[in-house]
């Protein structure tokens, strides 16, 4: 009688290990079920919650003159001074920026990046008188001479696109640097608000 207890006793226990190992393995099925879930609902709010950036930049045109000047050799009173060569390279570009945010944008600022082998070079844009007399001072420049837009009091609505055109100058890169450049940006800063990054998608005009 005690053998046959025994061997009862022994399938009574293993039939009890299949129970809690399908149980144990429901409750695994379970919490990763449940992880997923919880899962997707965060990426769904995350993702909802996301705005789009304030505005929106486009490169519609560029332009890059290298300019070489002597100057004259006299200072403003007219007295002798030693003459300078000034070689540089002035980018201009032309940009439309739209403001997809519900509140006015202030353009603070726009720079012009360039990535050379020895790093980064930027340069601040000319403010729209600046730009117009850059026409005068150098009749030889082969760019159209378009509609300015200043970087330092552009005010942009709501739901607004301006456009216009602005220069920069870089008095430190040769022409052969330029021509072998890594990468060409604009920043545009706005008051209060993130900067935005251009890159064109249109190609350099060179002259």
């Amino acid at each position: 009688m005690s053998l046959l207890q025994q061997d009862s006793t022994g399938v009574d226990d293993a039939a009890k290990g299949e129970e809690l190992t399908k149980g144990t393995s429901h409750v695994v099925w379970a919490a990763m079920a449940a992880t997923l879930v919880v899962g997707l609902a965060i990426a769904i709010y995350v993702i909802a919650g996301q705005k789009p950036p304030i505005a929106k930049g486009e490169i519609l045109a560029v332009w890059a003159h290298q300019q070489h000047t002597v100057t004259s050799g006299l200072d403003a009173s007219g007295a002798p001074m030693p003459q300078e060569t000034v070689d540089q390279v002035m980018v201009f570009a032309r940009v439309r920026i739209h403001n997809q945010s519900d509140h006015p944008l202030f353009l603070n600022n726009a720079t012009t990046n360039v990535t050379l082998d020895d790093g980064i070079h930027s340069s601040y844009a000319a403010n729209k008188s600046d730009y117009d007399r850059l026409f005068v001072a150098y009749p030889d420049i082969q760019v159209p001479h378009g509609p300015a837009i200043s970087p330092l009091d552009t005010e942009i609505d709501p739901g607004q696109t301006v456009e216009g055109e602005f220069v920069s100058a870089f008095r430190s890169i040769t022409k052969q640097q330029w021509d072998a450049r890594k990468k060409l940006d604009f920043t545009f800063s706005f008051r209060y608000q993130p900067n935005i990054v251009v890159a064109p998608q249109v190609p350099v005009i060179d002259q």
